[in-house]
């Protein structure tokens, strides 16, 4: 059984928001826990990714929602290839645009830009909303496009996060089925 690995975004999960209900849920998840919340650095985020990903013994799967996409993918590109091989399966939900204008205005970020565009090592799924206020659904599909990555409109859902009212989200635990089980 692969170890799910919570990948949380700027600010962290509150507790409403259906990556922590999920951890709460799932025995044997891992939490990445970042040092500084609210103003994000590539480096460190990557880092502390990469420390939480060394706690887990076996298979991986990441469920990262928001900056915690673009940190998920930007680990992705350090990897070696065998190390590569650990991880089973990403979702990403909720990927911004970090040089979209939404983004840039509110979240101070340093060093997630450019976005890595290339072919991820893992199957992957792509979850966007039609009206995040952090990402165009077009721009969303592109990166989809870009990572390989199977791609879910998941409608007006808004940046998909705690204010979305999803709860556990069931459509998004039937999505990370299909990365588990490689369906």
């Amino acid at each position: 059984m692969a170890t799910l690995i919570i990948v949380p975004g700027w600010q962290d999960s509150g507790p409403q928001h259906w990556q922590t209900l999920w951890e709460k849920g799932f025995p044997g998840c891992l939490r990445v826990r970042q040092a500084d919340w609210q103003h994000p650095d590539r480096a460190a985020w990557v880092q502390g990714l990469d420390d939480t990903v060394q706690m887990a013994e076996d298979e991986i799967v990441l469920v990262a929602h928001s900056l915690g996409c673009i940190t998920s993918v930007h680990w992705l590109a350090t990897l070696s290839l065998r190390a590569q091989r650990r991880v089973r399966g990403v979702l990403l939900v909720a990927p911004p645009d970090v040089t979209g204008e939404g983004f840039v205005a509110n979240v101070p970020a340093s060093g997630f830009a450019p976005q890595p565009d290339w072919r991820l090592p893992a199957p992957a799924i792509v979850v966007a909303s039609s009206n995040d206020p952090y990402c165009q659904i077009d721009r969303a599909e592109r990166m989809a496009q870009s990572w390989g990555a199977h791609f879910v409109d998941l409608g007006p859902a808004g940046h998909i996060n705690a204010e979305s009212g999803l709860g556990s989200w069931e459509t998004g635990q039937r999505l990370l089925q299909r990365l588990i089980l490689g369906d």
